[in-house]
């Protein structure tokens, strides 16, 4: 996955982002169906592009996240972007899009 990963980097104020996975076993080991498993709101920063550009300036504002950073997700939004032989589902978001950084 890394290797799939390297080939996108994010311009300006956007964020690629992998969803967590949604739990579909409770503790007592009951599986749930997928309809009834909501949709998660969390998610961990893969990569992270330079930064709106300042008007005025010229220069890069910087990003308030890194990766492997965990953030808040709203729940709808972003841009899905699937990879060649990836399993995993990745989102763009732009920075105002995230709604917390979670610790």
């Amino acid at each position: 996955m890394a290797a799939a990963i390297k080939k996108i980097i994010p311009m300006l104020d956007r964020i690629l982002i992998q969803r967590a996975e949604a739990l579909t076993k409770t503790k007592g080991g009951i599986v749930l169906p997928e309809k009834s498993v909501g949709k998660v709101l969390e998610g961990t920063v893969v990569a992270v592009g330079p930064g709106a550009r300042n008007a005025s300036t010229g220069s890069h504002i910087p990003i308030g996240v890194k990766e492997g950073d965990r953030v808040l997700l709203p729940e709808f939004g972003g841009t899905k972007v699937n990879l060649e032989g990836d399993v995993k589902e990745l989102f763009l978001f732009r920075e105002s899009d995230i709604l917390a950084k979670l610790e």
